[in-house]
């Protein structure tokens, strides 16, 4: 099983870095959300064919579907991030 941690770990590492090598390129924290909430489908999938492939046993497509919730999580997490700086910005112009 730590096998499978440490392929779990691996695609939330990688989905971050593109995600940050988004934010940099395009200048967009929107974007970057974005990127990382279809790299959780993308990883998701990966994920349970993986395990599939390893396991031979049908109910290994939930340690995909596992996967795929921590990085729709991470995703939420970073557009709540970006929401929140919108509106700080938005404020202090106000001001």
């Amino acid at each position: 099983m730590d096998f499978f941690k440490i392929f779990m770990f691996l695609f939330i590492i990688i989905a971050n870095i593109i995600g940050f090598f988004v934010f940099f390129k395009k200048k967009s924290i929107y974007l970057s959300a974005l990127t990382i909430l279809c790299l959780a489908i993308v990883f998701g999938g990966a994920g349970s064919l993986l395990a599939i492939a390893i396991i031979n046993d049908p109910f290994a497509i939930f340690f995909g579907l596992q996967i795929g919730y921590i990085l729709m999580i991470n995703g939420v997490i970073v557009l709540l991030i970006a929401v929140l700086k919108t509106v700080v910005k938005k404020i202090n112009s106000v001001m």
